[in-house]
């Protein structure tokens, strides 16, 4: 089921482009500042290149937000990703994506008539107390950046 505002954010741990586990909770209770988990199709494409680095160009804009991304690529891919553009914030690998699954992420697609499973690019806003402060399923990567911007703002 979507989640929504004033939801809690379902708790996860996934391994970082550096093979260190990340843990929502743990982050929240260590840097209580606000997150923003955007899930994305594919390490090094187009369109998660462009959300990806839209989102490393305004680190200075977002203040303490903790930016994650999320998708099915396997550590070693996210640290090249990560090394190739000089991202600057974790990227978790979802493998079997369990957590893809608990955000409602993780969707049917279609391409050149062929159906198939896979990640509907969304990101979350989650306030320092771990509640959803936006949703936003399937956005654009340059909307990313924007709606985070906007709603840091607000």
């Amino acid at each position: 089921m979507a989640l929504k505002r004033g939801d809690k954010a379902p708790d996860f741990t996934l391994l970082d482009q550096r093979g260190e586990p990340f843990t929502l909770s743990e982050s929240l209770k260590r840097r209580k500042v606000w997150h923003l988990i955007f899930f994305y199709p594919k390490a090094d494409t187009p369109g998660c290149t462009t959300q990806a680095c839209g989102l490393r160009d305004v680190a200075a804009d977002i203040g303490d937000t903790v930016v994650v991304g999320i998708s099915p690529d396997k550590p070693a891919k996210l640290k090249k990703f990560d090394d190739k553009y000089g991202l600057g914030f974790a990227l978790l690998a979802d493998e079997d994506h369990a957590v893809a699954e608990t955000y409602d992420v993780w969707t049917e697609k279609s391409m050149y008539g062929r159906t198939y499973m896979g990640i509907l690019r969304s990101a979350f806003l989650v306030d320092p107390k771990g509640k959803v402060e936006q949703a936003w399923y399937k956005v654009s990567p340059k909307d990313t950046v924007t709606n985070l911007l906007q709603s840091l703002e607000a």
